[in-house]
């Protein structure tokens, strides 16, 4: 087994474990295959790469792109820790407003897979986190969303204390999950 794939309780939002081979020299892994992921039923076509370095407090989110823009994202920690959220945005989902976060960081090696019509955003834990993610669809500007971190109807939980959150200027200006504007089906 190369990878292990595990359902976090809302439909298509999963965590990926890939297989890490060790010895002496160090460690090797596959963090993507496009064949083991078309194996697992998890087929899709990845056409951009983003990558970030944030430092401690750091809080990036709640972002996504509406149809027919939207997102589906491979995240992964290629350097520190992160709390990873991803809030379901699909009203017809029975976990529609729900959101869960997940620890990833560059020991424990997890990737979590978020499909369309999820808000997605993180919060650095060390003091140094450099993330990648893969996305099977191109930015798009006009499409571009976000609910804001702290909404208290989510009330998420950033493994961090409020004193030490650090939020960019236009993060700070996002939409409340209630106003959010949302087009998935």
């Amino acid at each position: 087994m190369l990878m292990k794939v595990t359902e976090t309780g809302i439909e298509g939002l999963l965590v990926v474990e890939p297989s890490v081979f060790k010895d002496e020299r160090g460690y090797f892994f596959e963090s993507y295959n496009a064949k083991r992921f078309d194996e697992a039923g998890l087929k899709f076509s990845f056409v951009q790469d983003n990558q970030s370095k944030s430092s401690y407090g750091v809080v990036r989110g709640l972002h996504y792109q509406t149809e027919p823009y939207a997102q589906t994202k491979l995240v992964r920690v290629l350097h520190g820790k992160i709390m990873d959220v991803a809030v379901d945005l699909r009203k017809s989902s029975p976990t529609f407003g729900r959101w869960i976060s997940l620890e990833i960081s560059d020991i424990n090696r997890k990737q979590l897979l978020i499909p369309k019509g999820f808000a997605h955003g993180f919060s650095v834990l060390s003091e140094i986190a450099v993330v990648l993610y893969k996305c099977d669809e191109f930015y798009n500007h006009d499409s571009e969303r976000g609910i804001i971190y702290n909404d208290s109807n989510l009330n998420i939980d950033w493994g961090i204390k409020p004193a030490d959150i650090v939020v960019s200027d236009k993060d700070k200006l996002l939409s409340a999950f209630k106003d959010a504007e949302m087009n998935f089906k």
